[in-house]
């Protein structure tokens, strides 16, 4: 993944006393009921449902001076007077609550819960009463509505239901798991005041450096205001993790990716093993930054999924996502070997298409198996890092430890989101294998475009469920 933008907020104070990062008490914390469905074997769908809700992660929410109606962060940069240095910074500064009212006037998500149908939309863009917001990450708590909800995800499948139709070229909503800790680094850090149930500990393989809290910690050391994003910035250390992404797609591109890195659970990193492009280390990072991604446009299908009943998978209508973690022997403790990829539209359900490529032995492969990631690396000529990292066995490795479930909607200051929509990178020849990832022009995806121009884009995702294989969805 890609980072997303941050959000200050000009809001009010409040009092506190202590060290460490603060936990802000001006606006109580409130949590959108979500559903998530349980399924056993046999279900076909009909699977009972247990009561959760979602936290909005920490690097949208309003980081202020603990005493005082000041920010410690405003736009992209650090309060010089609050913050000369990490260890000052994260004694000074607090993080505080969301309410009902910001939920939706601010951050643009709302949230139904009713009876046998339950989820959420991202909106993009949001006029709110002090800022505008860009994107928001969510993440789904537990049903003590306190802690991270851990899947375990080998031997199961996910499903959920999606609408992309109103979010197109540029735009990204992304569903996918990452090995957070599971109450957000509360009890391993001590400067973390608020854990999960305030958005803390949030990782990816990409080891971003855009966090302003890692490791419970102000991550203002170093830090540099990035030069075209007037939101976000970087700091000196990065937050790595597995990462398995479930969807990355707007109506006109999908993906889904296995990331693996060399280590296990939540990781601070800094320097080389970060793996930063702008240093030309990303193959020398602890995580594997490019995956094995399953994109069916790359693959050669351009006719499977698009705006339209001429596609195969219509993304104008919403339509179901089941994604299967197939093991070794059919248990939960066999090996992760494969992850399968299903849909239903309109009661039908249609299988992933068997790559198309116009050479090459890989025209079999219909799933992400390790065979597929080294075959397919090799032809486009792709750096074998997933193998390098564990494979699918290291993923499933961490399905096993638990992961995090984290829903987002984005745009992408760096690569205008042309790896997934676009001819990508747009200087190497169009016509070179794995470079055509989608039918956006190599001129679009820029952020500060689309919030003018699709200020109003919006993703929804649906009727979450987990369960056996073939448990989750009607066939």
């Amino acid at each position: 993944m890609c980072r997303l933008l941050i959000v200050s907020l000009a809001l009010v104070a409040f009092s506190s006393t202590g060290y460490g990062q603060q936990l802000g008490t001006n606006t109580a914390e409130e949590h959108p009921m979500l559903s998530i469905g349980v399924c056993k074997e046999g279900d076909n769908g009909n699977c009972e449902y247990e009561q959760a809700s979602i936290t909005i992660d920490s690097n949208w929410r309003w980081t202020h001076v603990a005493d005082d109606y000041v920010n410690c962060f405003t736009g992209n940069l650090w309060d010089d007077e609050y913050c000369p240095d990490a260890a000052t910074c994260t004694e000074n500064c607090a993080l505080d609550g969301v309410d009902e009212a910001t939920w939706t006037g601010t951050y643009g998500i709302t949230t139904w819960d009713e009876g046998d149908t339950s989820g959420m939309e991202l909106t993009f863009l949001t006029e709110g009463p002090y800022s505008s917001n860009v994107g928001s990450r969510v993440y789904l708590l537990d049903t003590d509505d306190e802690n991270y909800r851990m899947f375990t995800l080998k031997n199961r499948e996910f499903t959920m239901d999606v609408d992309v139709s109103g979010i197109g070229c540029g735009l990204n909503g992304a569903v996918y798991f990452v090995e957070m800790d599971q109450d957000g680094g509360l009890s391993e850090f001590d400067g973390n005041k608020c854990g999960s149930n305030y958005g803390t500990g949030y990782c990816d393989a990409q080891c971003p450096h855009d966090m302003k809290w890692i490791s419970g910690e102000a991550n203002s050391d170093g830090w540099n205001p990035a030069d075209n994003d007037a939101n976000s910035g970087a700091g000196k250390y990065g937050a790595c993790c597995f990462e398995m992404d479930i969807w990355e797609a707007n109506n006109m591109a999908n993906s889904f990716t296995p990331h693996d890195c060399a280590l296990t659970g939540y990781y601070r990193c800094e320097g080389t093993e970060c793996g930063d492009n702008d240093s030309d280390e990303r193959y020398d990072g602890v995580c594997d930054k490019d995956g094995c991604d399953w994109a069916v446009y790359r693959l050669g299908h351009q006719e499977f999924y698009g705006p339209g009943s001429e596609y195969t998978l219509d993304s104008t209508l919403p339509f179901t996502i089941v994604t299967q973690f197939i093991t070794s022997d059919g248990t939960d403790s066999g090996d992760l070997v494969e992850v399968r990829r299903k849909y239903v539209q309109n009661g039908i359900v249609i299988e992933n298409p068997a790559s198309n490529l116009p050479e090459g032995n890989i025209g079999a492969y219909d799933s992400v198996t390790d065979d597929y990631c080294h075959d397919i690396k090799e032809y486009f000529g792709d750096v074998q890092d997933f193998a390098l990292k564990g494979g699918l066995k290291g993923m499933g490795d961490a399905l096993d430890r638990g992961m995090v479930l984290t829903l987002s909607l984005w745009d992408d200051h760096f690569a205008y989101m042309l790896w997934l929509d676009s001819q990508y990178p747009v200087e190497v020849p169009a016509d070179t294998p794995g470079v055509q990832r989608g039918p956006c022009p190599t001129d679009g995806g820029r952020p500060e475009d689309l919030e003018v121009e699709v200020p109003d884009s919006s993703v929804k995702f649906m009727n979450l469920k987990t369960g056996p294989i073939d448990s989750t969805y009607p066939h």
